[in-house]
């Protein structure tokens, strides 16, 4: 018999739900686990510092996310939401959209000024431009930071600040429609004081999709189908990584989606430094490229829960958070860290 979806539930209270990031990125809290002694410590995130070697090895997700929430109108004047995914073809992309009736086929909608059909197509709809549109200026004119859908504020739950304050401040490739939310605590100082600490700073790709944005809705966690996201790990970084790990340094990743990076890379062994993954990791996973896990609280029911749970063990990792909770930490992406050793 498999693993039960819930046996991964827990109950938050909604005042615990960040719904703004830390004046400075910081100054967040930072939730420090040991595994093996299953002891808890309450620090800061500036003193991550504190629990890192010369050799060890930083491993952030330099991707970028882009606008990729607009709003539209059908030709009846209804409001449309859509979620932009994946670029298909330069004038066709994968979406979500929320306004629209499964029951067409093809329909209309106007963002901005200019004209757009989407088509439903299963678990996501297509929405294609004229050939003469260049969908990223569109986005760039139109789209909204993709917030999560529990950060209600006013304005729809959008402000300019989310455009600085839900990108890492080494975000270089363009392509998330979420952030890898434990990087969003670093600041320029504190990486430069980790290299100088003798630190060494590897920056992989992982642009997170759509399944950040689904729980697992299977009564069995087995049953659940990752959606796809493309990786990249340039050679040198993949033999950075190696070398270190073999002089005694450890692997230190920021966030669940450099874990999923660097365990499809290493398990496929096969060199390639691009792909897509859709590596689902759930208690009972045999990790093989990472020794420590820097990242937020997360969902109940959700992927990056379970993996979490896989690297810190399911019992050790809810009794923390029982802990976070008690002590007030603020969860999810606008929220605290959680070390993980």
């Amino acid at each position: 018999m498999g693993l039960r979806i819930e046996e991964f539930d827990y109950t938050l209270p909604k005042e615990l739900i960040a719904q703004h990031p830390e004046d400075e990125r910081a100054s967040s809290r930072l939730l420090v686990l040991n595994r093996e002694k299953r002891t808890v410590e309450h620090r800061y995130f500036k003193d991550v510092k504190d629990y890192f070697r010369p050799g060890d090895v930083l491993v952030l997700n330099d991707t970028r996310v882009f606008p990729a929430r607009i709003a539209a109108v059908k030709p009846t004047g209804g409001r449309v939401e859509i979620l932009m995914v994946e670029e298909l073809t330069r004038t066709t992309w994968s979406c979500l959209a929320k306004g629209l009736k499964k029951g067409v086929v093809e329909q209309e909608i106007k963002v901005g000024t200019v004209s757009a059909t989407v088509r439903y197509a299963g678990d996501t709809w297509e929405i294609s431009f004229p050939e003469e549109v260049n969908v990223r200026d569109v986005l760039d004119k139109y789209g909204r930071m993709p917030l999560p859908p529990y950060i209600k504020r006013e304005k729809n739950g959008y402000d300019s600040s989310d455009f600085d304050r839900y990108q890492t401040v080494y975000a270089e490739r363009l392509g998330s429609i979420a952030a890898p939310t434990a990087g969003l605590h670093f600041t320029g100082e504190l990486l430069r004081d980790l290299t100088e600490q003798g630190v060494i700073i590897a920056n992989i790709t992982l642009h997170i999709g759509i399944g950040t944005f689904f729980l697992i809705k299977k009564e069995t966690v087995e049953d659940h189908q990752m959606h796809r996201e493309w990786y990249n790990i340039e050679r040198g970084t993949a033999e950075a990584i190696q070398t270190a790990r073999a002089a005694g340094g450890r692997v230190i990743a920021v966030g669940t989606s450099a874990v999923r990076t660097l365990e499809t890379f290493f398990s496929k062994g096969d060199g390639a430094e691009s792909g897509y993954s859709d590596l689902f990791i759930y208690p009972g996973y045999r990790f093989k490229a990472v020794d420590i896990l820097l990242t937020n609280f997360h969902l109940p029911r959700s992927t990056p829960l379970l993996l979490t749970s896989a690297f810190a063990g399911k019992e050790n990792l809810l009794s923390s958070y029982a802990v976070a909770i008690e002590k007030g930490y603020r969860f999810y992406s606008y929220g605290d860290a959680m070390l993980i050793q």
